[in-house]
């Protein structure tokens, strides 16, 4: 809690205690909020030893240690408990996060009741802002949907995908950028790459509602990072058909998707093109780090870390660009914990000589076709996934076994003494990031530092943007229920449960 000044009635100032910005005049232009997924407090610690001992010389016995960009931002932390169980999914989460609601593991901007809640993007929308959703998740998945979508159960990935893109969603397209990952949920089951179930065309349906449609890299660098005609709003980039690649990964291959950073650059600069007029209203933009959970529940240390460092270098950017734009404010913190991690007997040099996600480790050694499956895994798996010189028994007992991914994960854990409680959630605080330049900072710093609800955060930019999520709620329940997807979800179960 604070005490702000509110302006009353004949012009008395007097001080009013309050969890979110009170002042009866926006505080922010734009503002920009960034969800590292299943990151918890020991993985920024992982990911800022590991890149300390890099610059220090590589010894762990004579650490010296350099704050990573997000360390410098702390405010203060988060606590994350679901409506029915202390240990928070994602879909609940954003749905505080987004809507300032508690609600069930599983819910997509629902309440308990399975009502739908008006998102704080949807406030701004609806106010005459400009909104963007930039994730490496599909962008139907549980945080992004949140945002824009409402459905009782976040495996309906088809009837969030209409929704995101304002098919089946009562107030129309509420999002002016849509970039990540997902493709197959925009095509008709008459393309062979789809995932739904019916005919229903969204990239089509997005071409008719004015929407520019890329599915690859060359068409996001036509783009030109957000500055050229092309960026113009609205536009919907999904560069693979699944979740977009480990940080890990995609460093190889950067000609097939872009980084996370590259996505945020261009939808920065396209949203500041879009609204640079003085008459135009702001935006408000979301930005997932989505990975890093994904690594985390597959106890991978290196895909974790690797992810972890690019949501610094996100965090990074927006503090540079917030500098250069000081009417826009930025806060951040994760959903929730994943992995249990903890770091005992730790040195975590050994993720150096690692070179893919342990998801590429077994899309590999699945896709193999040779003929002699023990020479490919000593000479090309092990080595890709900083193992190495294993004994040949060790090499064995892996063949026994026949359980790749948790076996090579373990053993790389270990060598780098990060230890894993659980391929799950945990119940642990998060940390609250934020940053504002001036006086912003201060008001937000002062405002949100101490230790906070996760359905309190959107209320602070409610304030900030002068916008009223509850107008939205009821714009949405004014149109009915048929529209809302039900518990029994649709479409295929296949992307993931987390």
């Amino acid at each position: 809690m604070r005490y702000s000044l509110a302006l009353l009635g004949g012009g008395l100032l007097v001080a009013s205690q309050t969890a979110s910005a009170t002042w009866l005049f926006p505080s922010a232009k734009n503002f920009i909020y960034i969800v590292p997924d299943g990151f918890g407090p020991a993985s920024q610690t992982m990911a800022r030893d590991y890149v300390s001992l890099l610059r220090n010389g590589e010894n762990p016995k004579r650490p010296v240690s350099y704050q990573l960009p997000a360390d410098k931002l702390v405010i203060g932390n988060v606590r994350t408990h679901a409506s029915d169980n202390l240990i928070t999914d994602s879909a609940a989460s954003a749905t505080a996060f987004g809507c300032g609601v508690k609600t069930y593991n599983n819910a997509i901007a629902v309440d308990d009741n399975g009502q739908p809640v008006g998102s704080i993007l949807e406030a701004a929308k609806l106010k005459g802002l400009s909104t963007g959703l930039v994730v490496t998740s599909t962008i139907n998945h549980a945080t992004p949907a949140c945002y824009a979508a409402h459905v009782a159960h976040r495996n309906s990935y088809e009837k969030i995908a209409e929704h995101e893109i304002g098919y089946s969603h009562p107030l129309g397209p509420m999002v002016d950028i849509l970039l990540g990952g997902g493709r197959c949920y925009f095509k008709p089951k008459s393309d062979p790459t789809s995932c739904r179930k019916d005919d229903v065309d969204l990239f089509g349906f997005a071409k008719k509602k004015g929407y520019r449609v890329m599915q690859d890299r060359a068409a996001f660098d036509e783009l030109k990072k957000g500055t050229s005609k092309a960026a113009d709003l609205p536009y919907i980039g999904l560069f693979n058909d699944d979740q977009m690649m480990y940080e890990i990964d995609r460093s190889r291959k950067p000609e097939q998707e872009p980084s996370l950073l590259e996505m945020v650059e261009t939808a920065l600069n396209s949203l500041e093109r879009a609204t640079k007029w003085p008459w135009n209203k702001g935006y408000f933009l979301m930005i997932e780090a989505s990975r890093i959970d994904h690594a985390g529940h597959a106890n991978d240390p290196a895909a974790h870390v690797q992810d972890i460092i690019m949501y610094n270098d996100v965090m990074q950017f927006v503090k540079e660009w917030i500098d250069k734009h000081p009417d826009t404010v930025m806060m951040s913190a994760a959903d929730h914990e994943c992995g249990g991690l903890t770091l005992n007997g730790f040195n975590p040099l050994p993720l150096k000589s690692v070179s893919m996600s342990i998801e590429e480790v077994e899309r590999l050694w699945k896709a193999y076709n040779g003929t002699d499956r023990r020479d490919y895994l000593a000479q090309t798996i092990l080595p890709g996934y900083g193992l190495a010189g294993l004994s040949n028994s060790d090499i064995d007992s892996i063949l026994a076994k026949n359980n790749l991914g948790s076996d090579l994960t373990a053993r790389l854990s270990k060598k780098a003494g990060v230890n894993w409680s659980t391929g799950g959630h945990t119940a642990s605080d998060i940390t609250l990031y934020g940053y504002g330049n001036g006086w912003r900072g201060n008001d937000l710093r002062s405002s949100m530092a101490g230790n906070w609800d996760n359905t309190e955060l959107p209320k602070y930019i409610e304030g900030a943007l002068d916008l009223k999520m509850s107008d939205v709620t009821k714009k949405l329940r004014a149109a009915g229920s048929a529209w809302v997807g039900k518990r029994s979800f649709d479409g295929p179960d296949h992307v993931h449960k987390h």
